[in-house]
């Protein structure tokens, strides 16, 4: 059963296959009919245009042989009036008829007049007894012929007439006089053409054509006569007659003029086979028609037996997933209040995390205004002391009846307890326990870091420059916690640089892209290699012992990635290291 069914599969592929290049070969044989009858129309159009060019100046030549100045130039080719005459002649005559070129040559063919005598190609004093047309026309016939002028390299056609003597036909010939035609127009014409155009002489050779590499091929070999004929008299002079390669077999030709010109066309080959895989296309498609219908048909009796046994099977399913739903339901009611129970949990152990965090957050603010102890108290001892001095010397002053500097002395008491009270609020606004998220402008902070730790990095002579020269630059975060990342970062750059002999932090604030950048960069050593693969974790310190717990950076690291930030550290090629705080930019509106 299975070899007949692949025997059929085998039959009605070939008969697929035979009626696709049936289909194929008939659309290029009507194709190549078609093409055949359009070109064929196409040459009756363009034939008479081109036979009514060539007969257009047929007669010029012949009543030009019974000019007087003609006459009478070659009766007295030495007499210079009459050439000058004649070649005036000539050129006026050129002009107005449009031709080429108009010349007069005596019995040995030696040219006395021409159109063009003033142009440095010009014909005359040149000889032409070895072309056809001369020879015809001497005899007293008409001659006309076409090839590459010798003179002037251009092709053309030439026709001649007989000059008489007496003036009047029947009479001596004295000499020929010949018309030069360019048929460049037409080449120019064809060229709008897609299809391939040549016209070529009685020996096959193209000397016409819109494909410029097939001019001066022939369209079979030349015998040797024929080569030998074409040398003697210079026809195609200086060109090499090769045979045309690859010539097309579909072409229409008719025959052109009066020395046996062939028109042809060549159709293109393109339009054949484009119109062979048409044909060739439908009939697939037909096929392709006739195959999806059998195989829908086939489909649709398939369809028919898979639905009863389906039916059959649906009510033994539908009585089995009853059983299976009941005992699933209750697996998943079991489930769903472990679940319960695990999801309790995990919000009681994530409230903790939070409030553990949040802790040791503040522990680090505390431990900070700790280590920043010192300075503060000394920054505040300052003012305290000015205020004592300047009370002392108030009484005094006021006993002595000075009002002036009583009045002087309270105003330095005034401005020293506004830099106490300043210093203080600075100090309780760091130190409170704030979670709220709003606005940030972070100029402002690093303005307030900086104060903060003023007087440290005066006491340990550090010299600390801040550029914050990009203002308005807002974030959404917690002011206090970013307070505190850049004040742990500024005292971390303080001790990098305690043991350097050039002692600079430095802290710049900039945009880049869509993100605030702050970066505080130091002049001291830098960060240890093996240091920088645990510079964020917890617990991890490279300070002595009672010097720092190692919860800074991690600490820090926590608050930036909260506010969708991100805090790294390089260092510098100058030396040193370099923190660098990133957070988004707060957008327009928001």
């Amino acid at each position: 059963m299975r070899a007949k069914k692949s025997l059929l599969i085998l039959f009605a592929l070939i008969c697929a296959v035979g009626v696709i290049a049936g289909s194929y070969l008939a659309g290029t044989s009507r194709a190549r009919d078609d093409l055949r009858l359009q070109g064929q129309r196409q040459l009756q159009l363009m034939a008479p245009d081109l036979q009514s060019l060539l007969q257009k100046y047929e007669t010029l030549p012949f009543v030009l042989g019974f000019q007087p100045d003609l006459i009478e130039a070659l009766a007295y080719p030495s007499d210079a009036r009459a050439i000058s005459r004649l070649n005036s002649t000539l050129k006026t005559i050129q002009q107005q008829a449009n031709v080429g070129a108009i010349y007069v040559m005596d019995r040995d063919g030696l040219t006395i007049g021409a159109s063009n005598w003033d142009l440095p190609l010009g014909f005359v004093g040149k000889n032409f007894s070895y072309r056809p047309y001369f020879d015809a026309a001497l005899r007293g016939r008409a001659g006309r012929f076409y090839g590459i002028g010798t003179s002037t390299t251009e092709a053309g056609y030439f026709i001649a007439q007989p000059v008489y003597g007496n003036g009047s036909a029947g009479g001596p010939v004295t000499g020929v006089v010949a018309v030069k035609i360019s048929l460049a127009d037409f080449e120019r014409t064809w060229r709008s053409s897609d299809d391939a155009i040549v016209l070529a002489d009685r020996s096959g050779v193209i000397f016409l054509s819109n494909r410029p590499d097939w001019i001066y091929r022939s369209l079979t070999p030349l015998d040797a006569a024929t080569e030998r004929q074409l040398a003697h008299t210079q026809q195609y002079m200086g060109k090499t007659v090769t045979p045309l390669s690859g010539q097309p077999d579909l072409f229409v030709t008719q025959s052109v003029g009066q020395l046996g010109w062939q028109l042809m066309l060549f159709p293109g080959q393109s339009r054949v086979l484009r119109a062979g895989l048409q044909w060739a296309l439908a009939a697939v498609l037909l096929l392709a028609c006739a195959a999806l219908a059998g195989w829908a048909s086939h489909q649709r009796r398939r369809r028919l037996e898979e639905r009863l046994a389906s039916r059959a099977a649906l009510q033994k399913a539908e009585l089995e997933l009853n059983d299976k739903i009941v005992e699933r339901t209750q697996q998943l009611r079991t489930t769903n209040q472990h679940l319960e129970s695990k999801y309790a949990k995990l919000q009681e152990t994530e409230h903790l995390l939070r409030s553990t965090q949040n802790e040791l957050v503040q522990a680090g603010k505390l431990a900070m205004l700790g280590q920043m102890a010192t300075g503060i108290t000394h920054e505040l001892n300052q003012p305290l002391a000015a205020i004592r001095a300047f009370a002392d010397n108030a009484r005094v002053f006021l006993e002595r009846g000075q009002g002036e500097q009583v009045a002087g002395n309270l105003g330095h008491i005034s401005e020293a307890s506004a830099r106490m009270g300043a210093i203080i609020g600075q100090l309780k606004g760091f130190a409170r326990k704030d979670e709220a998220l709003g606005t940030v402008e972070l100029a402002a902070s690093v303005r307030a870091s900086a104060f903060l730790l003023e007087s440290e990095f005066r006491r340990h002579a550090v010299t600390l420059d801040i550029d914050v020269g990009v203002d308005n630059l807002k974030v959404t975060g917690d002011s206090v916690r970013i307070e505190q990342v850049l004040i742990n970062l500024l005292r971390n750059a303080l001790d990098a640089v305690e043991g350097a002999e050039r002692r600079l932090v430095a802290i710049h604030l900039a945009r880049d892209g869509d993100s605030a950048l702050v970066g505080i960069s130091d002049s001291g050593e830098g960060i240890p290699a093996r240091v920088a693969a645990h510079l964020f974790e917890p617990f991890f310190t490279t300070k002595p012992s009672g010097k720092g717990l190692g919860l800074g950076l991690a600490i820090s690291s926590s608050i930036v990635q909260a506010m969708n930030g991100q805090l790294t550290a390089h260092n510098q090629t100058g030396g040193g290291a370099r923190f660098e705080l990133r957070l988004p930019l707060q957008h327009q509106g928001a």
